[in-house]
């Protein structure tokens, strides 16, 4: 799924792993993320939580969409910074899951988390092997 995701891949956000309901995805803050507040833009923390999340949830194999989501802005991201998006399957049930995404930037000092992340996934097909 992520080889043919134009719109992470060209963010620069970079897949690290993906398996088993798990994934992790990175992305640099760039100049044009930063806004008018001098912070990173906050559709684009949401964007990097929203790649990690589909990742997670299309390692089980059907096709898997959100259903819905919503993100809680802990700190602002700066301009530079490295940020690591960490998703985690909650629970599945049906045709719907749910999952949690912690964004959070390397510091000197050890990770620092920017955002949290709910997601809620729909299957809409069967696995693209049993098409």
């Amino acid at each position: 799924m992520f080889d043919t995701d134009e719109a992470s891949k060209g963010l620069g956000i970079e897949l690290v792993e993906a398996a088993d309901g798990r994934a992790v995805a990175t992305m640099k803050v760039t100049e044009s993320m930063v806004n008018g507040h001098d912070i990173a833009h906050g559709g684009y923390l949401f964007l990097l939580a929203d790649t990690a999340f589909a990742l997670a949830c299309n390692t089980h194999g059907p096709v898997t969409v959100a259903a819905g989501a919503e993100i809680s802005f802990v700190a602002a991201g700066r301009l530079g910074d490295h940020l690591t998006a960490t998703a985690t399957e909650r629970t599945r049930y049906g045709r719907n899951g749910i999952y949690d995404v912690t964004v959070h930037r390397d510091t000197p000092a050890g990770p620092e988390v920017v955002a949290e992340f709910r997601g809620r996934s729909r299957v809409i097909e069967k696995s693209r092997e049993n098409r």
